[in-house]
């Protein structure tokens, strides 16, 4: 083999070799690595109430706010939005707690409302005489002109007249037969007299016992009232109550 053949020989055989080398299969990229998880967001949750102290029957303005929360509420009032504002009037002190909840968790928040008891009411004490309170209790009756018959709008006040005296067995009483200023003397004692037998009578029938009651006829003579007019007559013709010393 010439020269020249010695040399191209390797020549050719490095060409074939490079060619060989090229043709065989490039390596992948490696892989990109997979994405981080998502993690949810943990919910948050306010609550405040204005005012914190109340007095009992007055109000309060809640007011709430969360976020990343898919459902909220509120022990007493139930679901409410995510955010938002009420008016609640607590008859007790109450704690007004919110549960906010969502997918990355539960949130929770309080507000406390104290409320005041209404101030005792103070009962006075009675300062009325006996005096005073059986003439607040039992009350004169009247009579038509010339006639001792009890009176449609009397038989209501004799009867609690009656349940008040029941009440009270120690009290006794005068019942006073009273006349307007016409007739003679001796015909309105008389008539007086038989005014106070009648409202005695009904008062015995309604259960006072009769040894606690005494009739005095004044006729004419102790008028309630001194004009000549029916207005006047109208006052005197009555059966008056007093107590009995």
């Amino acid at each position: 083999m010439n020269r020249s053949n010695r040399i191209l020989v390797p020549v050719v055989l490095l060409v074939a070799l490079v060619a060989v080398a090229g043709c065989k299969k490039k390596p992948l990229p490696p892989a990109a690595p997979p994405p981080p998880p998502v993690v949810a967001v943990a919910p948050t949750a306010q609550i405040t109430a204005t005012p914190t102290l109340i007095s009992a029957g007055d109000q309060v303005v809640l007011t709430w706010r969360t976020t990343d929360a898919t459902t909220v509420s509120i022990d007493g009032i139930g679901d409410v939005p995510t955010a938002g504002v009420r008016t609640v009037t607590p008859a007790t002190s109450t704690s007004y707690h919110l549960v906010a909840r969502g997918e990355g968790g539960t949130a929770e928040a309080t507000a406390r409302v104290t409320v005041n008891p209404p101030p005792a009411v103070v009962v006075p004490v009675a300062t009325m005489s006996a005096e005073e309170e059986f003439k607040a209790n039992v009350q004169d009756i009247f009579y038509d002109y010339d006639a001792y018959t009890i009176r449609t709008d009397a038989q209501g006040t004799l009867s609690r007249d009656a349940s008040y005296l029941v009440s009270h067995p120690n009290v006794k009483i005068v019942i006073g037969g009273y006349c307007d200023e016409r007739g003679s003397n001796e015909y309105n004692i008389a008539l007086g007299q038989n005014r106070g037998d009648a409202a005695k009578n009904a008062l015995v029938t309604a259960g006072v016992a009769a040894s606690r009651i005494r009739v005095v006829s004044y006729g004419k003579e102790k008028p309630f009232c001194s004009e000549s007019t029916e207005e006047c007559w109208q006052q005197n013709r009555r059966a008056g109550f007093t107590m009995d010393r």
